[in-house]
């Protein structure tokens, strides 16, 4: 067993990346219904137009990469049909499979696998809370006093939702998510997706104290 098997998908259940190093990972996942490829990379950031089939979602792609200062571009295939839930649930496991193998190429490094974030929108506020440490979980608590609004844009709100399930699943992260202000369906959800880049920055984030310390970060987590 490697250093880095602890945070690596299993390879019978997974295929392995088509790259990995220690800045850069290209993953695709094929399934039945459809074949997403995802890049995720730490370079200098550059101009990505990453198409996912839904404006608003490919909009909030460009929000984590901005907030997170993680390049990333993705590439939809759609075999069969095209449905927007199997767009966000496939497309939030295989940015997450992606994620889960940049952190595992740079935990030896010394960084956090840990971090929080606040996004905000004009009246819009939310914070989100992540921690990779093998239990995926997502987590929702909406404090407007009154339900979030189905529609936003081009999208459903479920399968936002169903993007940040994914995304968890993927990325075996314990996912929080605070709504806290907000009355625009557009400012609440892009103050989410703010904040989640905010806390994936947290993640990846260089740590020399925890430099080394594979061994006991593995006990800890499994």
């Amino acid at each position: 067993m490697t250093d880095n098997e602890f945070l690596t998908p299993d390879p019978i259940q997974l295929p392995e990346p088509l790259e990995s190093t220690e800045r850069k990972v290209i993953y695709r996942r094929p399934t039945f219904e459809s074949e997403i490829e995802v890049t995720v990379d730490l370079e200098e950031r550059r101009e990505i137009m990453s198409d996912s089939e839904l404006h608003f979602l490919s909009h909030m792609l460009e929000h984590i990469s901005m907030r997170g200062c993680i390049n990333i571009e993705v590439k939809i295939g759609l075999p069969r049909y095209k449905l927007t839930h199997v767009v966000c649930e496939d497309l939030g496991i295989t940015l997450g499979y992606a994620l889960l193998h940049l952190l595992a190429n740079n935990i030896g490094n010394g960084i956090n696998t840990f971090g929080e974030g606040s996004g905000v929108l004009d009246e819009a506020l939310s914070r989100v809370v992540i921690s990779v440490e093998g239990r995926p979980g997502l987590f929702i608590d909406n404090h407007l006093g009154r339900e979030l609004e189905e529609l936003v844009e081009d999208m459903q709100a479920h399968d936002l939702i169903a993007f940040l399930e994914g995304f968890s699943q993927g990325f075996k992260t314990t996912l929080h998510i605070d709504i806290l202000k907000g009355r625009n369906p557009h400012h609440i959800w892009e103050s989410v997706f703010r904040a989640l880049g905010e806390a994936l920055r947290g993640v990846f984030a260089p740590c020399e104290w925890r430099k080394g310390l594979i061994a006991a970060i593995k006990r800890t987590l499994y």
